[in-house]
């Protein structure tokens, strides 16, 4: 029998919700997506280090030579989520989903314009932009952005998403695709109302995500669902049938390594014969519904707050790494010396050398610092390459 993983894909469109390459190889989802929290925790681990680093270099470079660490590292973080979104895209058949400044929430236009500059810099490196979802936060501003986006040909993936006012508007402005988080939506109600757990059919979660599939069939709306946000494997099994589901390494594995009968619980066809009451969403509307909806007024502040936290953690690690690899670059010509503290990230086995294995990212970028060709790179070969690039 197949398992549960398997199962679910003959159904439902699997989505990574990881930042992390292997585990995206090795489950061959369709579609990846990617937040703040996901980008900080992968440019954290060492295999990435030189995804980090060649991003500082080139934001350096466009920054300016007067350029502060600040106006540096505003212009890396950017660029760091799109050379992972383009990393994802080498793996992924589709779509990768590449999230807005969080702190840009509530301003239209200041959202439109990082959108817009987000697909600039995918389409200059030759990515097209039917492959990319900007994910915007699910507030009336940020609905506003995805109509005025849609309408340029630039598709959207609406974020932090509780309530139904948020599905039908986004679905009402012609958004591609919604993220409706169900794991935080059970974290809510757990905690309001102190019940330890839900059985699946019962989860909160799991009923918003149902209810907001079902209206969307029923009316015949063109954005997709996509579950996302998920505590256990029930809540993704109690899904399946929905547009898609982005689901973490954690579940993935998880299903895959379970088997019995996978049954489909939501169904386009059977939504349409449904008795369901049309919404109709002005500003007005909006605001007063998600005004009354406790759960969506919290989880959608909190959410902007937890990724705003997230780039700001981010922020502070890449300009300390500035400072790293700054210290490196300008102690002269002793370039033996001044590698030593990169090798603390890259030698792992403190050997000296920096193998292939050890590297572990791009491959060209290793060749780049490997100028004898010996397939093992030297402290200075590393002082030379970085430290003179940082210098230009």
């Amino acid at each position: 029998m197949a398992n549960l993983l398997e199962q679910l894909k003959t159904m439902t469109v699997v989505v990574s919700d990881s930042g992390d390459f292997q585990s995206i190889k090795k489950f061959k989802p369709r579609d990846a997506t990617t937040n703040p929290s996901l980008i900080a925790a992968a440019a954290q681990l060492a295999a990435y280090a030189p995804i980090v680093d060649s991003t500082l270099v080139w934001a350096k470079k466009e920054a300016g030579e007067k350029a502060d660490k600040k106006a540096i590292v505003a212009k890396a973080i950017d660029r760091l989520a799109i050379e992972f979104g383009l990393k994802i895209l080498e793996i992924v058949p589709k779509r990768v989903s590449t999230e807005v400044d969080a702190r840009l929430s509530f301003d239209t236009q200041a959202s439109v314009e990082k959108a817009r500059f987000l697909i600039g810099q995918y389409e200059k490196a030759g990515a097209s932009r039917e492959r990319i979802l900007i994910k915007l936060a699910t507030t009336w501003e940020g609905i506003r952005a995805a109509e005025i986006l849609e309408k340029e040909g630039i598709h959207c993936n609406m974020t932090l998403l509780f309530g139904m006012h948020q599905a039908v508007a986004s679905a009402e402005a012609k958004a591609t695709l919604i993220s409706p988080f169900v794991g935080r939506i059970l974290d809510w109600y757990k905690k309001d109302t102190g019940k330890a757990s839900y059985e699946p059919h019962e989860d909160p979660g799991v009923v918003s995500v149902t209810k907001i599939f079902n209206y969307y069939k029923k009316y015949g709306h063109k954005t997709e669902v996509m579950g996302a946000s998920f505590r256990n494997i029930g809540e993704i099994t109690e899904l399946a049938g929905c547009d898609l589901l982005t689901i973490s390494p954690q579940l993935l594995q998880e299903l895959e390594s379970k088997e019995g009968n996978l049954p489909k619980k939501l169904d386009a066809e059977k939504a349409k014969a449904m008795d369901i009451p049309k919404i109709t969403i002005d500003k007005k509307t909006f605001d007063e519904m998600h005004e009354k909806d406790r759960m969506a007024k919290d989880k959608l502040a909190e959410g902007i707050d937890g990724f705003t936290k997230a780039l700001v953690d981010l922020e502070k690690k890449l300009e300390a790494r500035i400072d790293l690899i700054d210290q490196a670059a300008h102690q002269g010509d002793d370039r033996t010396a001044a590698a030593k503290a990169l090798f603390k990230v890259y030698d792992k086995d403190g050997n000296g050398f920096i193998t292939r294995d050890e590297w572990g990212g791009d491959q060209k970028v290793f060749d780049a610092f490997d100028t004898n060709h010996d397939g093992k790179i030297g402290p200075d070969e590393m002082a030379a390459g970085l430290g003179a690039a940082l210098r230009d």
